[in-house]
C-alpha cells in the first residue's frame, strides 16, 4: 500500500525530478492512500504552476479521475490532533504533519511517498517506510 503526500502526487502529473519513480510505484501498487487533503493540496500545487488554463483543467481532470481509486483517510478532531503533537514535535509544516497524522492512522505495512526531506525524517521517526527522498 502506497500512501503519496502532494509533494509525491503532483509528480503524477507535471514532469519534474523525481516524476519516473512515482509513476513506476504507483503502477506496480494498485492500493494508494492519502489524507482527505492530499487532492485539494495537489490541484491548487497544480494551478499555481502557471501551466495554463487548459493544461490545469486536463490535468484537474486526470486527478479526480484518479482520486476514485484513493482510500481517502478523513482529517477530522482526531487527526488534527495528532497532527499539532507531531508537528510540534518534529517542527513541521502543518499540512505536512496533517499528512503524516493521516497516515500513522492506517494499518501497517505501508510505504509514505514523499519528496520534503524534514516530512520524511519525520515519518522515519513515526516508523513509516519511506521512499522518495533519502
Amino acid at each position: 500500500m502506497l500512501v503519496l503526500d502532494a509533494s509525491a502526487l503532483v509528480k503524477r502529473y507535471v514532469e519534474e525530478a523525481g516524476t519516473s519513480e512515482v509513476i513506476r510505484l504507483m503502477a506496480e501498487d494498485s492500493k494508494w492512500c492519502a489524507a482527505a487533503l492530499c487532492r485539494t493540496e495537489t490541484q491548487v500545487t497544480l494551478c499555481h504552476l502557471g501551466l495554463g488554463e487548459t493544461v490545469e483543467r486536463q490535468l484537474g481532470r486526470l486527478l479526480h479521475a484518479d482520486w476514485e481509486h484513493f482510500l481517502v483517510v478523513p482529517v477530522d478532531d482526531l487527526c488534527l490532533a495528532s497532527a499539532a503533537e507531531i508537528g510540534c514535535e518534529r517542527r513541521l509544516r502543518t499540512l505536512d504533519a496533517i499528512h503524516l497524522a493521516a497516515a500513522d492512522r492506517l494499518p501497517r505495512p505501508f510505504t509514505f511517498v514523499t519528496f520534503d526531506v524534514r516530512q520524511a525524517d519525520a515519518a522515519r521517526a513515526l516508523a513509516f517506510e519511506v521512499t522518495g527522498v533519502q
